[in-house]
């Protein structure tokens, strides 16, 4: 079972940002747009305690070594997918324009502006 996120137990930020900039090109654009719509939504001041600890859950266990399905694996992202997917669905409505404006340019600086 990966590990979870409590509200005394802090999300890793360097740990996702590593994470992120590595699989980058590997998991390709559509599932690091899902990561940073959850982790820029993550940072709003303010977001209900529940949905910060669903988005750092998510986010946790897309990092983590300890999958469903190992990464390494083909199609080893699908429970990734399934777990960001589930969760965008149900915080979509904390997603405001900011959000996307800062997504926006981190997937520039990512992966260009193609």
């Amino acid at each position: 079972m990966p590990p979870s996120i409590t509200p005394d137990k802090p999300f890793d930020h360097d740990g996702f940002w590593r994470k992120l900039r590595a699989f980058a090109k590997r998991v390709g654009r559509p599932l690091i747009e899902v990561c940073l719509l959850l982790y820029y939504t993550s940072k709003k001041e303010d977001l209900p305690v529940w949905t910060k600890l669903l988005i750092y859950s998510a986010l946790l266990y897309f990092v983590s070594p300890i999958d469903a399905i190992p990464d390494v694996l083909p199609l080893g992202l699908t429970d990734d997918l399934a777990v960001l997917s589930a969760t965008l669905a149900t915080v979509s409505t904390f997603i405001d324009e900011q959000v996307r404006q800062l997504v926006a340019h981190k997937l520039a600086e990512l992966f260009g502006n193609a």
